[in-house]
């Protein structure tokens, strides 16, 4: 009797989690203003732009495309370094 409820309850308690995960990327991708290719070209030899890729380490290692002048920063220490950069420059970050 146990085993069967728990086989029921577990689909459900999953696809809730999945759920709650969606809307909240969709959420947080809302508030994030995003720029094409085309544009950040147009900003890479600004002196008032820095650039931060933050792909994951895998992600950067392995990649053939890095931008060139861009600032290597690994998210999960995002607090260690969130600080380091002016206010008054506009940063980007490079994720994808």
């Amino acid at each position: 009797m146990k085993q069967e409820k728990f086989s029921t309850v577990k689909p459900i308690v999953l696809s809730l989690v999945l759920f709650g995960v969606m809307i909240i990327s969709a959420f947080a991708a809302d508030g994030v203003p995003r720029i094409s290719k085309e544009k950040l070209k147009t900003m890479l030899d600004n002196p008032d732009v820095i650039i931060l890729d933050v792909r994951t380490g895998g992600d950067w290692k392995h990649s053939e495309l890095k931008i060139k002048g861009a600032v290597r920063n690994r998210p999960k220490l995002f607090d260690s370094w969130a600080d380091e950069f002016p206010r008054d420059k506009v940063l980007v970050l490079y994720c994808a």
